[in-house]
């Protein structure tokens, strides 16, 4: 009896460390997200650029910009690892005639702050008001985590066209893909959930997908062009391409440039 005991105790004491260590992690997951989410690039300004400071609150939000007059530009969202600078040459071969303003997320490039859904929301909607006021006929461009932004912004603010590259339903949904054993729904405070956003959307709208994405699933970005109104949203892969290869290709910057 004594040894069936004892065997009996050591089974609760591993139970045990093993609760806690799960505790522990599904803590840990919960102090750190943002910082798995949210991977800041310092700023490299493209030859030639300009440099907006956006009316942000509580931070000094930068975006870079390709000056041109006339009422048509373009409003770029990156994704969460990237350098918006990088991506002036393409949106500039494919939005030709249109001023192209490129946001610097809190804490990216020259922005100070700490960026968040909130705050990165807030941001693009106050560059959007900005853009406006010298620009009438505004085309909003996502890329990845940027396609969150530029979905909400479509979503309450009058855009003349929506674009987003590798987009996804919501942030949620990949986040409990890569991590199915914690209670994501309960950790992540950031969600990005477009598919709430999307049926709200009044513009025409083009979802570009990369054949080979490995970090975002094809079915995501299925699912959220569902959510789009009938009709507003037009789907295209482009083959051969992964998720950071697709504005490498050639038909990517056709896409950009065709009529959603």
């Amino acid at each position: 009896m004594a040894r069936g005991g004892a065997a009996s105790q050591s089974v609760w004491q591993l139970l045990s460390l093993v609760v806690l260590a799960y505790v522990g992690l599904c803590v840990a997951l919960f102090a750190f997200q943002r910082s798995l989410i949210y991977l800041p690039q310092p700023g490299v300004f493209a030859q030639g650029a300009t440099t907006l400071v956006v009316a942000a609150e509580g931070a000094r939000v930068v975006a870079t910009v390709r000056a041109h007059d006339g009422p048509r530009a373009v409003v770029y969202f990156g994704g969460n690892a990237e350098n918006v600078g990088d991506s002036l040459p393409g949106l500039e071969a494919a939005f030709a005639g249109h001023a192209i303003y490129l946001m610097h997320y809190r804490g990216y490039g020259g922005s100070s702050g700490r960026p968040s859904e909130a705050a990165l929301f807030a941001d693009a909607l106050a560059l959007f008001d900005q853009v406006r006021a010298a620009h009438s006929h505004i085309v909003a461009v996502g890329s990845s985590l940027g396609s969150g932004v530029a979905t909400y912004l479509a979503s309450q603010r009058p855009v003349a066209r929506l674009v987003l590259v590798t987009p996804f339903d919501s942030l949620q949904s990949l986040a409990q893909a890569h991590y199915p054993f914690f209670p994501v729904r309960w950790l992540l405070r950031d969600k990005y959930e477009s598919w709430r956003y999307a049926p709200q959307v009044s513009a025409p709208t083009l979802l570009i997908a990369a054949e080979h994405d490995e970090i975002i699933p094809r079915a995501s970005t299925e699912r959220l062009h569902a959510r789009f109104r009938s009709g507003l949203a037009r789907y295209e892969v482009v083959k051969g391409a992964n998720h950071n290869s697709v504005a490498a290709h050639a038909r990517y910057i056709a896409l950009l440039k065709g009529p959603p």
